[in-house]
């Protein structure tokens, strides 16, 4: 979700979570029951589309910190594109509005992504809107509650110094950021359709990044034990919204937290798509690994049909 320079400040008490999701913001009929479209595929999206730090980084600019192993690239290599058929345009920090605008990185501009879709476009995967809710800014207030919690002593199973940070007289600031965000891609997303009239378009959610629960992974984590759970929830409230959308506008919604269930960054080193604060894979802080990125792409093509 953040860019590169948040990326790397993460061992300073900076986590920088990428958001996937998005939506088509009018109606259209879904054709996903058919074969798998050979191409021209264009895919969209910030951090947990791009993969930063996942080797081999490429494309440009370098500051979208997108891998060749991200799970688009194994979707178009499945799918057996050709390179003139396959543009990822994904970029770590992409916001909503980076998808009709030119988005700045510490290192070269990207274009606006709707760019590369055209009339000949045919699949088209979606990844946005976490940083529009400012995900990254309130994971960072999560874990600098968390260090004052455990520097204090801890206390209760249910504590959540950071949900009452957000959380104000039965108002809470992080849902209503996510219903402004769902407003924003109905009329930002409705341009894709526009674009690319005969395109499938896939809009895929978050894989699980934390546990409901706390399950003792908290301090590791940096997150007092009710913030973990809180977290988690603002993450289901983000999914829901997305699968909504995806609904309402007659595309394909592809389900990557299922999947992963059991594999966020709390699990054990072998099985967990998702890197906890001190990754020990290849990948950012508190964004999916190599497995990761191969677990949603393997629910990216069973959802277009070149799956098992």
């Amino acid at each position: 979700m953040a860019m590169r320079n948040s990326v790397r400040a993460g061992l300073a008490g900076v986590l920088a979570f990428g958001v996937l999701g998005t939506a088509v913001g009018i109606a259209h009929h879904d054709d996903s029951d058919g074969p798998a479209p050979k191409g021209p595929y264009v895919a969209m999206g910030d951090s947990y589309t791009a993969g930063p730090e996942i080797p081999d980084q490429n494309g440009k600019p370098a500051g979208c910190d997108r891998s060749d192993r991200n799970y688009p690239s194994l979707v178009a290599r499945q799918l057996g594109l050709k390179s003139a058929d396959f543009r990822d345009v994904s970029c770590s920090g992409a916001t909503i509005g980076n998808l009709t605008g030119v988005q700045g990185t510490d290192d070269g501009a990207n274009a606006a992504q709707l760019s590369a879709l055209s009339r000949e476009t045919r699949l088209v995967t979606l990844g946005i809107g976490g940083n529009d809710i400012g995900f990254s800014s309130m994971v960072k207030q999560c874990v600098q509650q968390g260090v004052i919690y455990y520097a204090l002593g801890g206390g209760k199973q249910d504590d959540a110094p950071c949900r009452e940070r957000y959380v104000s007289g039965g108002t809470d600031e992080v849902q209503e950021k996510i219903r402004a965000a769902d407003e924003q891609l109905t009329r930002a997303l409705g341009e894709v359709r526009r674009r690319a009239p005969e395109a499938r378009v896939y809009v895929v959610g978050y894989p699980a990044i934390l546990p409901a629960e706390s399950s003792g992974c908290g301090r590791a984590m940096g997150l007092a034990p009710g913030d973990v759970s809180y977290l988690h929830e603002k993450e289901q409230q983000l999914n829901a919204m997305l699968r909504a959308r995806a609904k309402a506008a007659g595309v394909r919604y592809v389900d990557t937290y299922t999947p992963s269930m059991g594999r966020d960054a709390c699990s054990a080193r072998g099985e967990r798509w998702i890197e906890p604060l001190i990754p020990r894979a290849a990948a950012a802080s508190v964004h999916p690994n190599e497995r990761g990125e191969r677990g949603m792409a393997d629910a990216v093509l069973k959802a277009v049909g070149a799956g098992s």
